[in-house]
């Protein structure tokens, strides 16, 4: 007997068929193809093709939110945590665009095209953000009225090195030199300063 065909199952055929095809070829029916099965099979756990291409979506932001998970029992400072992490994004926003630009460009389509998920997923990494500048203000490090805010005013200020829409500067030679120049006024920022909070208190 044939194994049953599962949603998992799906969305691995439909990431390979996309990386293939690329987003404006790939179709259903090449899916059910690749799983031999028929279209309407695939439509049984997905209602439509955009269903599928926002699960797909969001099953490859998934992967990218765990592996992206923030590592406490490194007997790291807060600040060396949240360095390491905002450069473990870089590297991997880097890597993606030089070593697999094809895959790279296919999830930034992906991700435009549903409103939801860009909401989703820069919601979940500034949440990241946040809790390591919540350990930070545990350990009396990090000083901020409002960990949320600080959280989204880091992710605006480091944008340049993970918005897909500064892919084409990080080839800059240059450019390492201006993350850590930016990634040490951050840090600097959340030692000693104080980031009002969303009310507008000083």
């Amino acid at each position: 007997m044939a194994e049953a065909l599962t949603a998992e199952a799906i969305l691995a055929a439909t990431e390979e068929v996309l990386r293939r095809y690329g987003p404006a070829k790939a179709t259903v029916v090449d899916v059910a193809k690749v799983l031999g099965v028929s279209h309407g099979s695939v439509y049984r756990h997905f209602a439509t093709k955009a269903a599928l291409r926002e699960a797909v979506t969001r099953r490859w932001l998934d992967a990218v939110h765990e592996e992206m998970a923030p590592a406490f029992d490194q007997g790291l400072t807060a600040a060396e945590t949240l360095r390491n992490w905002l450069q473990a994004l870089f590297d991997k926003k880097r890597h993606g665009h030089t070593e697999d630009p094809e895959l790279f460009a296919t999830f930034q389509v992906l991700v435009k095209e549903s409103n939801a998920i860009p909401e989703y997923h820069v919601g979940h990494m500034v949440g990241l953000v946040a809790r390591i500048i919540s350990a930070g203000v545990e350990t009396q490090e990090f000083v901020t009225d409002d960990v949320d805010v600080t959280a989204q005013a880091v992710w605006d200020a480091t944008e340049k090195f993970h918005h897909p829409a500064h892919a084409q500067e990080w080839g800059n030679p240059h450019i390492q030199a201006a993350f850590d120049a930016v990634v040490s006024l951050v840090i600097a920022g959340l030692r000693y300063n104080r980031i009002p909070s969303a009310t507008g208190d000083a």
